[in-house]
């Protein structure tokens, strides 16, 4: 037991050591490659219409993109089988174990054995 608190112990120092130095080497990384450009990416300065332009335009296109997402998930959702949980569900087992037609059934469900 005490073994296993020290390699907690030590894990967790190592972590946060790991972390504190991708951290400042990220910092410098960001800060060397702001200097190379002037402070200046390729849209101008940063408060350029240009730039409010460009950041305008992305938004749209990545509201446009999530929203078709959206629209095909409730299609497929839509599409899907009804759960086989909750209210109801132990109506359409006993329909099924009566003999009657049951659209619910899966392939295995409807394969006859031979």
């Amino acid at each position: 037991m005490i073994r296993r608190g020290f390699w907690l112990t030590v894990g967790a120092a190592g972590g946060i050591m790991g972390y504190r130095r991708v951290s400042a080497l990220s910092r410098q990384v960001s800060q060397t490659l702001g200097a190379r450009t002037g402070g200046q990416g390729r849209l101008g300065q940063p408060g350029s219409p240009r730039r409010k332009r460009h950041w305008a335009r992305e938004t749209l296109r990545f509201t446009r993109d999530v929203r078709e997402g959206m629209d095909m998930y409730i299609a497929r959702q839509q599409a899907g089988p009804a759960p086989t949980l909750g209210p109801g569900a132990s109506q359409r087992t006993s329909q099924s174990a009566s003999g009657k037609s049951n659209s619910y059934r899966t392939d295995h469900d409807k394969r006859e054995d031979h």
